[in-house]
């Protein structure tokens, strides 16, 4: 069993991650302020009030394939049945006439049903002569391959709830309901900036005992959303006055502010105690590995959330608590990240205490069996692990490691939910 983790131990202070997301999302409360949009540009965006069908869905009775319309009637439904062709109906072309005694018409998949007709013979089942009549082979079944109108949905049916993402499918649904345009929440603003001495932005020459910033391109591609309008604040030393006026800067514009590293309990450490100074703090340690250093709080009317500085850490945060809280804010409904359950192909060390997110990457086996394997030594400042994996595995906090071949819990990565449209 591996040693007990020094940072195990779970004072009055430091909420489980259940608990904080739970007061993140009870604080937290949607924009208030809506747009109107073309469904053309509404992709990802948040729909603010409910829709109702305005008409049937399909509008009209139409072949559900290629064949011969007919009055079931006339069928003969075990014997051969010979009618005459009286016409054709394709779709956006219907037939402007009605069916005689005896008559059929020759459809095409979509096109409407003319009057009188309420079954569709496919054309595998007929036999179309040089007299104008086609003879149907049983077995023949009245009201087959005809879509009755309203067979989706009927007219005045709830289309979508409000607090809906509108993905691709909910577009053409609202398409094929004749709905142009939708009312939806404006996108958030979100501004976000790096913290520390030791960062050096691209294109700097890279001076002894300081590090590239990938934190910020990190978040760059999280917040990557047409929910989501964002603002770089940059790279903020580790000085007192520096991430007060960013801070200020950042709550006068946005409604979160995002911030990497600074929020531990170092001497440079300074995010938690400006953000006191200049609003207040709701919480800032979690019972989670990696990512225990997560400042929540409030200045003036922006949210905050101080995020820790290795970038393994900042993936799971944000997945775990920024990604539910932007989701609120913006009026949809968060929904639990979507958690599997997979055999681990190898080993994984953990000490009780806290719960704990692994990277790793799943598949299918030849078997069709889920598995998952560990990315590499878990250290929260690998971002090559990170970069493998398509999965977090989710140890909780009484475990004490995983045997290979044990059926463990995880959670996917790849975009911010499952079922709805990607970030």
């Amino acid at each position: 069993m591996q040693a007990p983790d020094p940072c195990a131990a779970s004072p009055a202070d430091t909420l489980s991650l259940a608990d904080a997301l739970e007061r993140m999302l009870a604080a937290v409360q949607p924009v208030a302020e809506r747009e109107r949009l073309p469904l053309s540009q509404s992709l990802g965006r948040v729909l603010a009030e409910p829709l109702t069908n305005p008409m049937p869905l399909p509008p009209f009775a139409n072949s559900a394939m290629d064949g011969y319309a007919l009055n079931g009637r006339d069928l003969a439904i075990a014997a051969e049945t010979g009618l005459a062709i009286a016409g054709r109906a394709l779709a956006g072309h219907p037939y402007r006439g009605e069916l005689g005694d005896r008559e059929c018409i020759r459809i095409f998949t979509g096109a409407p049903m003319p009057p009188g007709a309420d079954t569709v013979i496919m054309q595998e089942q007929a036999h179309a002569g040089e007299d104008g009549r086609v003879r149907f082979s049983p077995p023949l079944r009245p009201g087959a391959n005809v879509r009755p109108a309203g067979d989706d949905l009927p007219a005045g049916a709830a289309l979508l709830e409000a607090g809906r993402r509108l993905g691709a499918v909910d577009l053409a649904l609202l398409a094929s309901a004749g709905i142009a345009t939708v009312t939806v929440n404006r996108p958030l603003r979100i501004a976000h900036f790096s913290t520390g001495d030791e960062l050096t932005p691209l294109g700097t020459a890279l001076e002894f005992g300081r590090i590239y910033d990938s934190n910020r391109y990190l978040l760059q591609g999280l917040l990557a959303s047409p929910l989501l309008e964002t603002r770089d604040m940059g790279l903020v030393a580790d000085d007192r006055a520096a991430l007060s006026q960013t801070l200020t800067e950042a709550a006068a514009w946005a409604d979160l502010v995002i911030s990497t590293a600074g929020v531990s309990v170092g001497d440079a450490d300074l995010v938690t105690g400006v953000l006191a100074e200049l609003g207040q703090v709701e919480f800032w340690k979690i019972a989670v590995k990696p990512g225990k250093p997560f400042a929540f709080g409030r200045i003036g009317t922006a949210w905050f959330c101080g995020l820790p500085g290795n970038p393994a850490a900042v993936l799971v945060a944000f997945q775990q608590l920024v990604r539910p809280a932007l989701l609120r804010l913006a009026g949809a409904k968060p929904n639990p990240p979507l958690r599997l359950r997979a055999v681990s192909r190898n080993p994984l060390r953990k000490s009780p205490g806290r719960m704990e997110f692994q990277r790793g990457h799943c598949h299918i086996d030849a078997n069709g069996t889920l598995t998952v394997t560990s990315c590499g030594a878990q250290g929260s400042h690998r971002l090559s692990g990170a970069s493998q994996a398509n999965c977090l595995i989710v140890l909780e906090g009484n475990s004490a490691g995983v045997s290979a071949g044990e059926t463990v819990t995880i959670e996917l990565l790849g975009g911010w939910h499952v079922g709805e449209p990607g970030p």
